[in-house]
């Protein structure tokens, strides 16, 4: 089984576990540390910075496939010819943090332009939580048009939790979850739910619809590769403890 032939299968059992070591995180120790420590505690794939020399990298470190993001189509040629599996265009949060929006027609466009440059390879494109749900909706479907063969949510960074504990945990991924619910049900492609997901909102997003989740900062603000490890494990069982629903679309 080829490595893309795996992560479909994980897809559509509803089990696929995406770890992001971040869109503008060029440490190679940090990177380095995050992507190990999803492979050993079985991860599905990694999302990396489109950096030919982390791509490269990261190849050399894990079996895994390998994901990168960026919003600028041309960085995604020079990753590819380095190894990446597949790309992604999105991991838009750390761009919220400095008031960069990305508006519908701008994530289209770059969509049409990715697919332009390459053709033939796996693309992922984030639909941007700042859109209203049926906006949402909407975008995801033009996408699919537009040639992206996987829709990402997202929404952890918009939601203002007032509740401590596991009533926070919900309140956060609650945006990202309702994204999920609502496209899923609109596009043929498979769905990724990511932004805010815990080990307790894993298995609702699978509920939701999705056929996996992408987290990031949950593992990455962890100061140790153990600690690490034993959070993607737990996502991992919390991915387990459920089975995906059939959508109609």
């Amino acid at each position: 089984m080829t490595i893309l032939s795996s992560l479909q299968s994980s897809l559509t059992q509803g089990r696929a576990l995406k770890v992001i070591s971040g869109l503008n995180n060029f440490d190679a120790d940090r990177v380095s540390a995050v992507v190990r420590a999803a492979e050993l505690g079985g991860a599905t794939f990694v999302d990396i910075a489109a950096a030919p020399e982390l791509v490269q990298m990261v190849k050399q470190l894990i079996h895994l496939p390998v994901c990168v993001s960026a919003v600028e189509p041309d960085l995604f040629v020079a990753a590819v010819e380095a190894g990446a599996d597949l790309i992604e265009i999105g991991n838009f949060d750390s761009f919220y943090a400095q008031g960069r929006r990305f508006e519908a027609d701008e994530v289209l466009a770059l969509t049409r332009t990715t697919r332009q440059l390459l053709p033939d390879m796996t693309l992922s494109v984030t639909v941007p939580h700042i859109l209203t749900l049926d906006q949402q909706v909407q975008l995801a479907e033009e996408l699919v048009k537009a040639g992206a063969d996987m829709i990402q949510t997202e929404g952890g960074t918009s939601s203002q939790p007032v509740h401590p504990g596991t009533l926070g945990l919900i309140e956060k991924a609650a945006p990202t979850l309702a994204a999920a619910y609502e496209i899923s049900r609109a596009v043929s492609v498979p769905v990724l739910c990511a932004s805010g997901l815990s080990n307790v909102t894993a298995p609702m997003a699978i509920a939701a619809g999705a056929s996996g989740i992408g987290v990031g900062s949950a593992i990455n603000r962890l100061n140790s590769e153990v600690e690490m490890i034993a959070s993607v494990r737990s996502l991992v069982e919390a991915l387990a403890s459920v089975s995906r629903p059939s959508v109609a679309v």
